[in-house]
């Protein structure tokens, strides 16, 4: 090997060393950040959006305590988003005795059953066959099992709020002037179509994403409505025969902004409420202040997106 040769291989090997005890450049930590806020929130942190700062676990349950209707949202495919949910239950359970829970996950005509379950009449393999859960819902049990059997061993009430899935696709492909008279006694007495910055936010979701089979976005827009209308009325029903406090679990588009499911119950019964959103940290986040009373920022489990968050 000449002297040449040499040379070149020994400025290799120390180029490679000097490349292997260089740091290594960490990516920058996603962050999300509101308007006129100079701190920056992270995954895990609680934000109350009023406020604009973060609070503890703690401190979002002592907030809570003159609030007799609190909205979790949820990704449905996110796990972290189901355990974060079983804590707050035991939390508002633990503190605030709240023993009544209403669900988007079950139908209304499946309340016999659920009530039948809750008592102890039934096994949880009988009950899942009854309620058909793998058609009727789809996503893994095991996510809502914990909340079902805190509510069960608590001696609380399971409140099965949502409409008939055979119902909302009927409406989604032919509007509610489809439905016969049976079918339209399965959803809310009133159906208010008209707010604005609802239908301008359901044209956005609408308009970036495919909806298998379905044409036309007033027939779209009608059922998301009947969705949303049928789950307050029967959470409004319920509390003005048992006011609260009621805790109620959902998909986090019914409560984001307040204009899905929260404003169509106070609409119907002022009773004070609180909106908990949560969304998983994936890209720089700009927060909408208006979406949540508060917004719990997670890792992300979820295969899907979610439009929710987008201005």
């Amino acid at each position: 090997m000449t002297m040449r040769n040499i040379v070149l291989v020994l400025t290799g090997a120390f180029l490679l060393t000097l490349s292997a005890c260089a740091p290594s450049r960490r990516p920058m930590p996603l962050t999300a950040e509101i308007d006129g806020v100079s701190e920056k929130f992270s995954s895990g942190q609680i934000i109350d959006l009023k406020a604009g700062k973060a609070v503890s676990f703690d401190c979002l349950m002592d907030q809570l305590e003159s609030v007799p209707l609190v909205f979790v949202g949820e990704n449905h495919d996110n796990p972290e988003h189901h355990l974060i949910q079983v804590q707050v239950l035991q939390g508002l359970m633990a503190r605030y005795n709240v023993l009544t829970v209403a669900m988007e996950f079950f139908h209304r005509p499946d309340q016999g059953i659920i009530d039948e379950y809750m008592k102890g009449e039934m096994d949880e393999t009988a009950f899942l066959e009854r309620i058909q859960w793998s058609k009727s819902w789809g996503f893994p049990y095991h996510f809502y099992r914990p909340l079902i059997v805190q509510i069960r061993e608590k001696n609380g009430v399971l409140l099965a709020v949502n409409v008939p899935r055979e119902v909302v696709k009927k409406v989604a492909r032919s509007g509610l002037a489809g439905l016969n008279e049976e079918e339209r006694g399965q959803v809310a007495r009133e159906i208010d179509l008209n707010n604005k910055e609802h239908r301008a936010y359901m044209e956005k979701i609408f308009g970036g994403h495919s909806h298998h089979g379905i044409q036309h976005f007033n027939s779209f827009y009608e059922a998301q409505c009947v969705w949303d209308e049928t789950m307050a009325e029967t959470i409004a029903d319920y509390l003005k025969k048992y006011p609260g406090p009621m805790v109620v679990f959902s998909g986090n588009g019914h409560i984001v902004n307040k204009f899905g499911i929260p404003d169509r119950v106070k609409r119907r019964t002022d009773i004070p409420m609180a909106t908990i959103a949560m969304y998983p940290l994936t890209e720089q986040l700009n927060i909408d202040r208006e979406m949540a009373d508060y917004l719990w920022l997670t890792g992300s489990c979820s295969s899907r997106t979610h439009p929710f968050m987008r201005k």
